[in-house]
């Protein structure tokens, strides 16, 4: 009954949109799902921008990269090593870094009070 008030012209307008629409949400996912390289390379650039912008001695990542979503466009990197200063005595310390991935630069600050334990009321 539909396609009676529907002209032939139309079916194949909507049939065409349908095809489109169909095609670009099977693709899309594809096109834009980064390789298991891609990651590996930012994983790497996360790691050493964040070491280069910490002042910590012997910082390195104390785990993996964690990945926020698009709309931050940031990825977040916890470090451990050494506080540098000597009144310090080279105890170690955390910093939480923030990897902006527009800018390409990583941003650092102190993150021991991550693992602080709660005092209780």
């Amino acid at each position: 009954m539909l396609t009676a008030l529907i002209s032939h012209r139309q079916r194949g307008a909507f049939v065409f949109i349908g095809l489109a629409l169909a095609g670009t949400f099977t693709c899309a996912p594809r096109a834009l799902a980064a390789t298991p390289e891609a990651w590996a390379a930012h994983e790497q650039e996360v790691t050493a921008a964040c070491i280069a912008a910490s002042a910590l001695q012997g910082a390195r990542a104390a785990g993996q990269p964690i990945e926020f979503d698009d709309h931050t466009g940031t990825t977040a990197l916890l470090l451990m090593g050494h506080h540098a200063a000597a009144h310090m005595e080279g105890r170690r310390a955390r910093e939480l870094c923030l990897f902006d991935k527009q800018s390409r630069k990583a941003a650092v600050a102190p993150a021991d009070a991550l693992f602080t334990p709660l005092s209780r009321p």
